[in-house]
């Protein structure tokens, strides 16, 4: 028998039901909702080009691959990892694993080797336990780990795409940011949820230590 649905559940449900981003994702064939916080990113900050090469970190289902893969033509390339499976999409390399375990990890950096990236992307969320102090350090965890991977692997003037929760942690990921991009951009895309601490922090032109 299957559990039975929690009110705070079948709210949730509801409202992704009836979600205007849930229903365009649908309608157009995309994994998922998220694509449409990266295309708004995308639009605003023109961060994918012809010819780029990409690593998407937490990609599963694949909405953000799906959109960024065509965006970066015949000449780009865009390496995907997720600890979830995700069903195959064209000219993507995807591997499944924990981006916290040294062989994933390997493998990752063995598809990416050093200073060969133009954009790393990150859309990792950690579990979300309901214990607000552990889900914001796990959250802040996940961006750290993103940023440590893009210094070793961008390029001179490489970009990093992060999702950060605001809250502990927040503003001193930020500046470290700024320590290390000419530029650091706070976006708040029209379909992340209004009561949600989250935001996507863009850092452009990478300066190699």
């Amino acid at each position: 028998m299957g559990k039975k649905r929690t009110p705070s559940s079948k709210r949730w449900l509801a409202e992704h039901e009836a979600d205007h981003y849930v229903q365009e994702a649908r309608r157009l064939g995309y994994r998922s909702r998220a694509v449409f916080k990266l295309k708004e990113i995308q639009e605003r900050d023109r961060i994918l080009k012809p010819g780029l090469t990409v690593v998407d970190l937490g990609a599963a289902p694949g909405g953000w691959s799906q959109y960024a893969r065509p965006l970066l033509g015949a000449g780009g390339r865009l390496v995907a990892l997720d600890i979830l499976p995700m069903e195959p999409l064209p000219k993507v390399e995807f591997i499944c694993g924990d981006f916290r375990e040294d062989s994933v990890l390997h493998q990752l950096e063995a598809l990416a080797p050093e200073r060969s990236v133009d954009l790393v992307l990150s859309d990792m969320s950690p579990n979300i336990s309901g214990i607000e102090v552990a889900d914001q350090a796990a959250g802040v965890y996940l961006a750290e780990l993103a940023l440590e991977f893009a210094g070793k692997r961008l390029k001179p003037g490489g970009g990093l795409l992060v999702k950060m929760f605001q809250g502990d942690g927040f503003e001193g990921y930020v500046k470290e940011l700024r320590g290390r991009f000419g530029v650091v951009h706070i976006r708040k895309p029209k379909a992340s949820r209004p009561r949600s601490p989250e935001v996507y922090l863009l850092a452009r032109n990478h300066a190699v230590l």
